[in-house]
């Protein structure tokens, strides 16, 4: 295992998180797949790693209560979001992680940070090796010129870093940038399970 990947993982734990490592994708695929039961009602948070790993296809196959906006029309979008609220585990990735366990994300409806912080009981955290970050500074980085243009591009916002590919610390209506949350520690009464896996996946 990589010393990056293996120092996170136990600083993870220290900072009271759960953190295991797979090889392939597919490893993690089946341990989450055998882990949810099937009578556990879960919700998913916009994400590219999990969009990638077909877990929304996988758990309705399953027989589990699933909801995700990306998977709903524009009128039941807001619907679905009131109810993803309240499942007994969420899914999601995270834009990066810190060496030294910690969980940096950037949001822009807040949405997915919430429910990484509160209302459930079981959180995943799926995430490959390429968001592994130094410290802070690096994750902002990150964040500012990978994952943000990224993500503004795919969802058609006109927001000046689409064109630059970096970050502005713009004024646009259509900034994605808004809300900034990092995990120093695992909050109470929500457990987080962070799957790192030893592949390159998502922004």
């Amino acid at each position: 295992m990589d010393k990056r990947v293996l120092d996170t993982l136990e600083n993870l734990k220290k900072n009271g998180f759960k953190g295991e490592f797979f090889e392939t994708k597919d490893e993690a695929i089946e341990k989450i797949i055998t882990e949810i039961l099937e009578d556990d009602s879960i919700s998913i948070g916009g994400s590219m790693t999990i969009l990638d790993l077909g877990l929304y296809e996988k758990l309705k196959e399953k027989g589990n209560e699933v909801y995700w906006h990306w998977k709903a029309s524009a009128e039941e979008g807001k619907q679905v979001l009131k109810k993803a609220i309240e499942t007994d585990i969420y899914l999601t990735s995270t834009n990066a992680l810190t060496i030294d366990g910690k969980l940096v994300n950037m949001d822009g409806t807040g949405n997915r940070v919430a429910s990484m912080i509160y209302g459930h009981e079981r959180v995943y955290i799926i995430a490959g090796k390429n968001k592994i970050c130094k410290d802070y500074k690096e994750a902002s980085n990150r964040i500012k010129n990978i994952a943000a243009p990224k993500n503004a591009k795919r969802l058609n916002k006109n927001t000046p870093c689409v064109h630059t590919g970096k970050c502005n610390d713009c004024d646009s209506p259509d900034r994605i940038c808004k809300a900034e949350v990092i995990l120093h520690k695992n909050p109470d009464n929500t457990q987080i399970i962070v799957y790192i896996i030893n592949e390159d996946l998502g922004y």
